[in-house]
């Protein structure tokens, strides 16, 4: 993948204005796309776009394919017919910066089921035609999901009845080696997949054939979800696209455990006979963690993948293409090898790694997708294979700002050692402070490696590293969308470590200033962008 040179933003829909709690495809995304097309920038790259669960983690989500219905307008709703004005009269307060995720759902279901009440008595032949469409369409991975998260919901209303039922003691019985009391109860209580019964647990035919007829119509409903959701979707990439932007989309290389991915899949995963995995993933202790990264997501058997001609993944990157211009794969490295944890340990520091098939999964994806634009997030331990595998594939690496200024000379991150211009620079990532957090939780000698490397005074860091970020030789230069706005620490998306807290920063209307398009439209007209 050869770049061009040009410059962009890194949003979140999550984070964007809305009177609703939470950003959405509505009119403040179109805003969006128009602020950066003034600002004559080409590049929106966005979080993974699926459905969040425990955590409200984008990246450990009930699904690899499903989009997050929490992203689809209200007012777009109206605008089909599926709700009134008058249905969004009693909105209630939100916090204008920070999202509560308990009150978006609270308040956003009720309202989604309405409207799929009314689409089923009231929709015209076009829209139903449409939404059959894109159930045959999707057939492969939505009869799934739609079916895991109706009987998600269905055994979490059961239970939420219920104290110490037999089903809880069998399900402690079978994991008090593995788990604390606690986690016992909130993956039991949170219905985890592994807790169902245990023929549908299983995914054997005749209980899923059962429990569909049961559950027929909570299909549907979610069904609907992401047909509203994908038709919102497209509208706001078509947009993106008419305007010269294209989109950044991220998928990160594992998938959550209480997942329909691994729940339809377990034969592509490392787990035991009782559905739980033998190791899970992570990173050793590293710059953001002394105990590394524990993330607890089952690691791909990639022995049975290989034997399937990795079906699954390009099935995965497929669908990926359809809605993203190019695609950010979280964690490259681990295509190479990966750090694999025994599960239960309670950090990521007795982990080991292990090699993984990356060039026969990429030699099959070429093969049956061609060419694929995608950028390598390869951050973190490195090794001269993982490099080597990136620069074989052709595929951009990535370069941080922020972890340039450590007084060593020889550091990759510094512009000036940057030889492979092919490659993506940022000020900071979603996991990194903001700039100006950063800058100010730094040490004396960094900071003083910063202001003497830019000869600068440090009074306004932000603006300093976006300056240096467009101004290196790196095809690619993406500025968070905090950065631009200066925000300290309060306002960073999400700090690696930590449980929860994370996913809920937004911004409003009034802080994408026209001073802001000014400077980045300058910036950029500078330096070539």
């Amino acid at each position: 993948m050869k770049l061009q040179r040009s410059s962009g933003i890194l949003a979140h829909i999550t984070s964007f204005p809305s009177k609703y709690g939470i950003g959405d495809l509505g009119h403040e995304t179109f805003n969006f796309i128009d602020f950066l097309h003034n600002s004559n920038q080409k590049l929106w790259q966005v979080l993974p776009l699926v459905t969040t669960s425990y955590g409200d983690s984008p990246y450990q989500s009930f699904s690899t394919f499903a989009g997050n219905h929490l992203l689809i307008s209200l007012d777009s709703l109206v605008d089909e017919n599926y709700l009134s004005h008058d249905d969004l009269i009693n909105i209630p307060h939100f916090d204008e910066n920070k999202i509560d995720y308990g009150k978006v759902i609270g308040f956003k279901m009720p309202l989604f089921k309405k409207a799929f009440e009314n689409f089923k008595l009231n929709c015209s032949n076009e829209q139903n035609k449409n939404f059959e469409k894109f159930c045959s369409t999707n057939k492969s991975w939505l009869d799934d999901f739609s079916l895991f998260i109706s009987l998600k919901f269905h055994f979490i209303n059961e239970r939420d009845q219920q104290f110490e039922p037999d089903a809880l003691k069998t399900f402690r019985n079978s994991n008090k080696n593995l788990l604390t009391e606690q986690q016992i109860l909130t993956f039991f209580y949170g219905a985890t997949w592994n807790s169902w019964p245990t023929d549908i647990s299983l995914f054997k035919p005749s209980a899923v054939s059962k429990w569909s007829k049961l559950l027929a119509d909570d299909i549907q409903f979610y069904k609907f979800l992401q047909y509203e959701y994908f038709r919102q979707w497209n509208k706001v990439k078509v947009y993106a696209n008419n305007k010269n932007i294209s989109i950044i989309g991220d998928i990160p290389i594992f998938v959550a455990m209480d997942s329909c991915d691994v729940w339809a899949n377990k034969h592509l995963f490392q787990l035991d006979k009782n559905g739980n995995p033998t190791s899970v993933a992570g990173v050793p202790p590293d710059y953001f963690s002394s105990t590394g990264q524990l993330w607890g997501n089952p690691l791909f058997d990639w022995k049975a993948c290989e034997k399937e001609n990795f079906n699954w993944w390009v099935t995965r990157v497929h669908e990926s293409t359809k809605i993203y211009d190019i695609i950010r794969i979280d964690h490259f490295r681990a295509f190479d090898t990966y750090w694999a944890i025994p599960y239960g340990e309670k950090t990521a520091i007795k982990g080991k790694w292990i090699k993984a098939p990356g060039y026969k999964l990429f030699a099959t994806l070429k093969k049956q997708l061609g060419d694929l634009p995608i950028i390598a997030e390869d951050l973190g331990d490195l090794n001269l294979d993982v490099a080597k595998l990136r620069d074989d594939l052709g595929f951009p690496g990535m370069k941080i700002l922020q972890f340039a200024f450590d007084d060593d000379e020889e550091n990759d991150y510094l512009p000036h050692n940057i030889e492979n211009t092919n490659c993506v620079i940022y000020t900071g990532t979603h996991d990194n402070d903001t700039t100006r957090g950063w800058f100010n939780n730094s040490t004396e000698k960094n900071r003083d490696h910063f202001r003497r490397y830019m000869n600068v005074n440090g009074h306004d860091p932000a603006y300093d590293l976006i300056r240096l970020c467009f101004s290196s030789v790196a095809k690619y230069s993406i500025i968070p969308i905090q950065d631009l706005m200066r925000l300290d620490s309060n306002c960073r998306m999400n700090t690696p470590g930590v449980p929860s807290g994370n996913w809920a920063f937004r911004f409003t209307s009034d802080m994408l200033t026209k001073e802001i398009e000014h400077y980045l439209t300058y910036l950029t007209k500078l330096f070539h962008r």
